[in-house]
């Protein structure tokens, strides 16, 4: 790949702009707005100068209400040989880019799952989809040479291919997207209703539960409504869940305690379900489904109050332990006894570093 186009130069755009850029690719930046395009030049993201001929891949990043004909128009002007989009719905645009009579042979949909709570050029970073997932969702007339070129578009953004039926993708990022930026968003309309004092208190629970919901409504309007058959019956089933919880408090605040037993177990059920769904994506102790925990094992059998040192030095290394397993409690030390650190996958290497520094032998 030696030229690109990226057409929408907000936060996704920049981003793959800036990459390819710093792979070598000639990147040229198109968008109604021309200051967007100006503040991406200046960040160094490729050219506003229009392309002499056709360039290798074309990325329409733009909303999924304008993927469908901003692509028809681009493929008109033969802007490009390939083309793929952005957009976090994929069955709705590709419905209408064949309603418009798109070559959809060169067109490979796209969806990078990768973003930040800030939007715009200025929000762009180079490093935004470093092993990330990137969906591509090739339908069955899409050419082989086009996939090919937007897989290369995929690893040039230090990104990871996941390829998906356009439905099977929209059924997924309903659960793992959608859903979870409107719980966001609502939990965060609560706050409006707070008393000031109640809302001073919030701290990094409330800030981590609410982050997306800062993102930009009008955007995540177009998108939800382009997604709505696949996070409808998600959010349907959701607010059972609500009204489950919201029935079980209720009988908890009665002064009655015969129906508090029921109540309590419901739930019980509701956030144990919680438990059990979040440790599908980050297992217990840290790291993720694919790359679990690491496990440190420090010898402190030899050691004058090893264990106290021990926490010191790991106060001192400054980094997140997720978990720790202590040998047996004995009258004494034995000369073999360790103790096990629960890190992240990224930690192990630096604490190993870290400990060893200070004199502890590690595995």
């Amino acid at each position: 790949m030696h030229t690109a186009a990226v057409v929408g130069t907000g936060l996704i755009g920049t981003s793959i702009a800036l990459a390819l850029t710093g792979r070598g690719v000639r990147t040229h930046l198109i968008d109604r707005d021309p200051d967007s395009v100006r503040i991406a030049v200046a960040r160094g993201a490729g050219t506003a100068e229009p392309p002499s001929e056709p360039v290798d891949i074309a990325v329409i990043a733009v909303p999924p209400s304008h993927t469908s004909r901003t692509l028809a128009d681009h493929q008109k002007a033969e802007l490009a040989r390939v083309y793929t989009d952005v957009a976090s719905v994929k069955a709705l645009p590709h419905a209408e880019c064949l309603a418009l009579g798109c070559d959809t042979t060169t067109l490979v949909g796209g969806h990078p799952m990768a973003g930040r709570e800030r939007s715009g050029p200025l929000a762009a970073r180079a490093d935004l989809f470093q092993d990330h997932h990137w969906v591509l969702t090739p339908t069955p007339e899409t050419s082989e040479f086009a996939l090919n070129r937007a897989l290369e578009l995929v690893s040039l953004c230090g990104a990871v291919p996941v390829l998906l039926e356009p439905a099977d993708h929209d059924r997924a990022v309903a659960l793992v997207s959608h859903l979870p930026h409107l719980m966001a968003t609502l939990t965060a309309a609560r706050l409006l209703e707070g008393d000031e004092h109640a809302v001073r208190l919030a701290g990094r629970g409330m800030r981590d539960v609410t982050r997306v919901a800062s993102g930009d409504a009008g955007l995540w309007t177009d998108i939800l409504a382009a997604n709505a058959a696949a996070l409808g019956p998600l959010l349907a089933a959701l607010s059972v869940d609500l009204a489950t919880a919201a029935d079980a408090l209720a009988r908890l605040a009665t002064d009655d305690p015969e129906p508090q037993g029921d109540a309590l177990a419901e739930l019980t059920g509701i956030l144990r379900r919680g438990v059990d769904g979040r440790a599908r994506i980050v297992p217990p102790y840290g790291g993720t489904a694919e790359r679990p925990a690491t496990v440190l094992s420090v010898a402190v059998g030899d050691r004058n109050r090893p264990l106290e040192r021990l926490l010191g030095d790991l106060d001192e290394a400054r980094l997140d332990l997720e978990g720790m397993v202590l040998p047996d409690a004995g009258e004494a030390p034995a000369p073999d006894d360790s103790v096990g650190l629960l890190v992240a996958p990224d930690v192990a290497r630096p604490l190993t570093e870290a400990l060893r520094d200070r004199g502890w032998a590690v595995r």
